[in-house]
């Protein structure tokens, strides 16, 4: 498999874009399928998809890319991905997994990538979000995930997974990437309501659980998998290598 680095370079290239997230889709898929996967927690999430209820799934972005594995197949799933070249990338690679992508951030333009989320909630498509994206800090929630769960009045759901087989790159996101034929965990958290009169008292209050919910859950999966834990960035550092989604 190609280093970030290296597809961090190609993803410049319209023509390599198309084949590299070609090649990263299938190889994917297949650790996908030869991956022995098991689901906790799923319970909240497993109720509103039954309900055709939409919310927002909140991962890490270093654990974003196994997600297909960890969605209802016939519930549409609409991922926010920054409009930066490597954001492009990561788009084509989502498609190709079957799910749909909004582009944007809610740090660049974010006023834009909030409507059209706004829009998609309100027509019952849920939405995954990586609350660290597009450039971290790394496992650090930004106040746009709370903001779009105040507006819309969508649960927020908190979801990560880890497996026995892969590799963790040395991005920014710290990204993992599941191998072949290994044991992987997700893991789900309890839903985070964000009242619509919530104060700023509130919202930071809110803003920490789901991070700190997000990170107990991450180590969890990867104590269950036998792997170190990763470390979440300074909370006040900017990261130039975090420009992707």
């Amino acid at each position: 498999m190609a280093t970030p680095k290296a597809i961090k370079g190609l993803s410049r290239n319209a023509a390599a874009r198309a084949i590299v997230s070609w090649i990263v889709s299938i190889y994917v898929r297949l650790a996908n399928s030869t991956t022995t996967w098991t689901s906790e927690g799923s319970e909240a999430a497993q109720k509103y998809w039954e309900k055709d209820t939409p919310f927002i799934g909140c991962f890490w972005h270093g654990r974003m890319i196994m997600m297909s594995s960890n969605w209802h197949p016939d519930r549409p799933l609409h991922m926010l991905i920054s409009s930066h070249p490597d954001g492009k990338f990561i788009a084509r690679v989502v498609r190709l997994l079957g799910f749909n992508t909004l582009e944007g951030s809610t740090r660049r333009g974010g006023a834009d990538a909030l409507r059209a989320m706004l829009r998609t909630l309100k027509d019952g498509g849920s939405i995954g979000i990586t609350p660290d994206g597009p450039h971290g800090p790394r496992m650090r929630v930004s106040p746009g995930a709370l903001m779009l769960a105040k507006l819309s009045g969508a649960p927020l759901l908190p979801t990560t997974f880890s497996s026995t087989q892969g590799k963790v790159f040395g991005s920014w996101d710290r990204f993992f990437l599941a191998g072949l034929f290994g044991k992987g965990v997700f893991l789900w958290g309890e839903p985070i309501h964000v009242p619509r009169d919530a104060d700023d008292t509130e919202m930071e209050r809110l803003r920490q659980k789901l991070e700190d919910d997000l990170n107990a859950l991450t180590a969890e999966a990867d104590r269950r998998c036998g792997r170190d834990s990763v470390t979440p960035a300074d909370p006040v550092a900017e990261d130039d290598e975090g420009e992707a989604a």
